[in-house]
């Protein structure tokens, strides 16, 4: 008989109150969500900024290079595949190989995709050619900044993204390619280049994958000692102005963006697909670009520097993008 009488008891003593009005409950929700946005945007400010190894990613450039011309159907080429493939030893590795069917013939094109699970439902896409100029094989063409610099940085980005084995990163999922197929076998034009990209955006639309891009973005000619990323108007200007506040936040942004134009690379068959997309690139290589797709494309115009610019700033956009 005693625990019916507390309970009157504490009713008394609590008398029944009206609920909270519609008003005010949506009120504290709206301010909820604004202090939980608030609390994430102040980690990720105060998040430590990510550093390459620029002197290791550098030395990739310069194991790249030793390979000598690298272009689409010669053995460099099949050397420079399986240099890349050992360095992803223990990675979620796949590939997109299939025959191109070009103005010179037949070859064979393969696309390099190693993918780092993150715990969040999307994807990052991070793309760099690792051929070299076709036409220019028998001068002696290295492309160290035009196909080395865009593989090293990717190898690099890949130790930066490693977790512990089973487990995933604390962010979306970052796939890393190694085009093959980006020069022209001939002359550039819509059909003859990008034969890589055109593949694999062709069969990420028709599979889904990529509806579930949130970004891709496109390391090219990183590593000419004097870097001066253009703004590519083909870009999505959301996600280049992103990479200039990362960019900012480092206090690179004088490396970037002075100059700005169109330009064509492996994004463009993803920006035609409504991918949210950036190239990253120095097209400004020697004076009035001289050095580009000459013998004069070599290791000693390079600088880890200029690496360490370009691989900091993508890798803080991976970041930002997380928090997104």
């Amino acid at each position: 008989m005693k625990r019916p009488a507390a309970k009157t008891a504490i009713r008394k003593a609590f008398p029944r109150v009206s609920l909270c009005p519609p008003w005010l409950i949506l009120c504290l929700c709206f301010f909820i969500a604004v202090a939980g946005a608030t609390a994430t945007a102040a980690r990720a400010e105060n998040a430590p900024l990510p550093h390459i190894d620029a002197t290791r990613a550098f030395q990739y450039t310069r194991e790249v290079t030793a390979f000598g011309p690298r272009y689409m159907g010669n053995e460099n080429h099949k050397k420079l595949e399986r240099y890349i493939v050992d360095h992803l030893k223990g990675d979620q590795v796949e590939d997109d190989a299939f025959t191109a069917d070009t103005v010179e013939g037949k070859f064979a094109v393969r696309n390099i995709i190693a993918k780092f699970p993150g715990t969040k439902d999307g994807i990052i896409v991070i793309l760099g050619h690792y051929d070299t100029n076709y036409p220019l094989r028998n001068i002696g063409y290295v492309g160290a900044n035009d196909g080395g610099s865009s593989t090293a940085i990717l190898l690099e980005f890949a130790n930066q993204l490693r977790v512990a084995p089973g487990k995933k990163r604390d962010g979306y999922s970052v796939w890393l390619v190694w085009t093959d197929g980006e020069e022209a076998v001939r002359k550039w034009s819509d059909t003859d280049s990008l034969y890589g990209t055109r593949h694999l955006a062709e069969r990420w639309e028709k599979d889904g994958t990529l509806k579930k891009i949130k970004a891709l973005m496109v390391m090219d000619m990183i590593g000419d000692a004097d870097l001066d990323i253009l703004r590519d108007s083909n870009g999505t200007p959301w996600l280049l102005d992103l990479i200039y506040s990362a960019a900012e936040r480092l206090g690179y942004q004088s490396h970037f963006y002075a100059m700005q134009g169109p330009v064509e690379d492996d994004h463009l068959p993803f920006v035609k697909r409504g991918v949210p997309s950036a190239d990253v690139i120095d097209l400004d290589y020697g004076y009035n670009n001289v050095f580009h797709h000459t013998a004069q494309d070599t290791i000693d115009k390079l600088s880890p520097k200029s690496e360490e610019i370009a691989g900091d700033t993508i890798m803080l956009t991976i970041q930002m993008l997380d928090q997104r």
